[in-house]
């Protein structure tokens, strides 16, 4: 009960931008581009943060050293240039950004093998759909860490449609901002300019859908600090990689029920001193009639109902969900700024 309790709490302690605008023309009417945006901050709290961060450090240094499954599970340039670094490492399939040297196009490409989503980041996903951060009905199978050094940078584009929406991308360690319009321009190495500038703090989630992941392109301009975000994403069920099997431990999730509402409590009326001395005053009142009155106490109302849980539990994301790499045993990261339309934040 101590760890629902803590999650419900938690989850209220979210902030939730989900008014985000700019308008532009588009097949000649003005539209809101970032319509389905959603700035989800104070997700992960920092000591979750840390721990998600280590771990992303310790999965770099087994794809350095070939321990992961795939020759594009992880992958680095190997020649570092201003625009041209950002390490990153895949799980549940392997994507292609452009077309590769045998002529795989963009998109997932289905042979490949990539290692399946490791139990932290599975946590992850539980937060996310748990905390109605990303909807029950497209929960996340694949993921890609993306490792920014200073200099590093995303260009424009708008996510392949071989993955479904909603997505989204969770920041660590530093704040950066992300870019969105129709048109990105491209003004030097890592350098991109844009109508509509979002700040990523660490710990926040951004959801993209509807029109701010299929009409406006978006970039991460050179970051001037070292940076890691996920991005989480559910495949198209007809580009799936061949042999690849659904999650057992992704499967039924279900967010947390919404907090009751308050009722307002209605101080009760004494109209004389005869209503005071009336042995019909000290009598009980019902459930019911108390109820019209508008006075409802947590005691009178009945126990709150018990969280939803997760895999026989209550969802938490413990030191527990970060374990070791190579442990025997698998274990049990807002406002709108820059220029845009009157009324975006």
């Amino acid at each position: 009960m101590a760890a629902a309790a803590a999650a419900e709490a938690g989850m209220q302690r979210v902030r939730r931008n989900k008014d985000l605008r700019h308008m532009e023309r588009v097949d000649g009417r003005m539209v809101n581009i970032l319509q389905g945006l959603e700035l989800h901050t104070g997700v992960f709290s920092p000591a979750e943060q840390q721990r998600i961060v280590d771990l992303v450090h310790d999965l770099q240094d087994k794809g350095r050293r070939g321990l992961l499954r795939g020759e594009r599970t992880y992958s680095e340039p190997r020649k570092w240039m201003r625009g041209k670094g950002r390490a990153t490492i895949q799980f549940g399939c392997c994507y292609n950004y452009a077309t590769d040297r045998d002529g795989n196009p963009p998109g997932i490409i289905r042979r490949e093998e990539a290692d399946p989503l490791p139990p932290p980041l599975k946590s992850m996903v539980r937060r996310l759909v748990s905390w109605r951060v990303l909807p029950p009905d497209c929960v996340p199978d694949s993921c890609i860490v993306n490792v920014y050094d200073v200099g590093d940078c995303i260009p424009p584009h708008v996510d392949h449609h071989d993955f479904a929406r909603p997505f989204c991308t969770v920041s660590f360690l530093a704040e950066c901002a992300i870019l969105f319009g129709r048109e990105l321009r491209v003004v030097g190495p890592g350098e991109f300019a844009g109508p509509v500038s979002i700040s990523l703090p660490p710990g926040s989630v951004l959801v993209l859908a509807g029109n701010g992941a299929d009409v406006a392109k978006h970039c991460v301009p050179a970051v001037h600090a070292k940076r890691i975000s996920i991005t989480f994403r559910k495949m198209d069920a007809a580009k799936l990689p061949f042999g690849f099997r659904p999650d057992p431990d992704l499967q039924n999730l279900q967010p947390l029920p919404l907090p009751a509402p308050v009722v307002p409590v209605r101080p009760a009326v004494v109209t004389s001193n005869h209503d005071i001395d009336s042995p019909s005053s000290s009598r009980p009142q019902s459930a019911s009639s108390i109820v019209r009155q508008g006075i409802v106490t947590r005691a009178q109302a009945g126990p709150a109902p018990a969280p939803m849980t997760q895999n026989g539990g209550p969802f938490s994301l413990s030191s527990d969900d970060f374990p070791a790499l190579g442990a025997s045993s698998p274990a049990k990261a807002p406002a709108a700024a820059g220029r845009g339309s009157r009324g975006r934040r």
